[in-house]
């Protein structure tokens, strides 16, 4: 008994530690990842200044949804887009979910939203499920065009009408901010 009473704060702190490094943990590293995005997307800006932004250089890229059926990214040019590189497993993928549901939500009749899945699709559908998400996934059925590869998750980009990428965003953000939805208004309507 005296070794726990002298002992209880290092005990409580390789616990926590534990907890935070296995699955149990996703849920707490996802929600002090949700918190940090959540600052982090009103003090910086996010969009890319006019004069470094990238053109898409192609938008020959096959994907396919859920349901198995092809999808042709050619489709999308011409709109605003929105692509999300994301997993289950990643806690600040896990994170920006809820934000962009919200978004989705608003938005989906006004823009693109393609959210590219590095899962295998049971493990995907099954986290849709249990979140209750209704978002549009695809899974990579060729590359994508050379300015959207990424090698870290989760890694956003949102594209204009003319095809030039506005945002590059490696890591979470709270995506269904006040500033996020001012841009794509602006986008969307110019």
């Amino acid at each position: 008994m005296d070794f726990i009473k002298k002992n209880l704060s290092n005990i409580i702190f390789f616990a926590f530690i534990i907890f935070l490094f296995t699955p149990y943990g996703l849920p707490v590293r996802a929600l002090l990842i949700k918190g940090v995005s959540y600052v982090t997307t009103r003090v910086f800006n996010m969009e890319i200044d006019e004069s470094e932004r990238v053109d898409l250089s192609t938008y020959n890229w096959n994907l396919s949804d859920t349901q198995g059926n092809a999808v042709d990214f050619n489709d999308y040019k011409g709109k605003v887009v929105l692509v999300n590189f994301w997993a289950t497993w990643c806690p600040p993928c896990v994170a920006e979910m809820p934000s962009y549901q919200d978004l989705y939500n608003d938005y989906k009749d006004k823009m693109e939203f393609v959210f590219v899945a590095s899962d295998d699709q049971g493990k995907v559908m099954k986290f849709l499920a249990d979140k209750g998400y209704k978002l549009p996934v695809y899974f990579q059925t060729s590359k994508a065009p050379e300015e959207l590869r990424s090698n870290s998750l989760p890694t956003t980009f949102i594209i204009d009408k003319k095809g030039r990428i506005v945002v590059d965003k490696t890591g979470a953000a709270d995506w269904n901010s006040g500033k996020v939805r001012d841009m794509l208004d602006d986008l969307i309507n110019n």
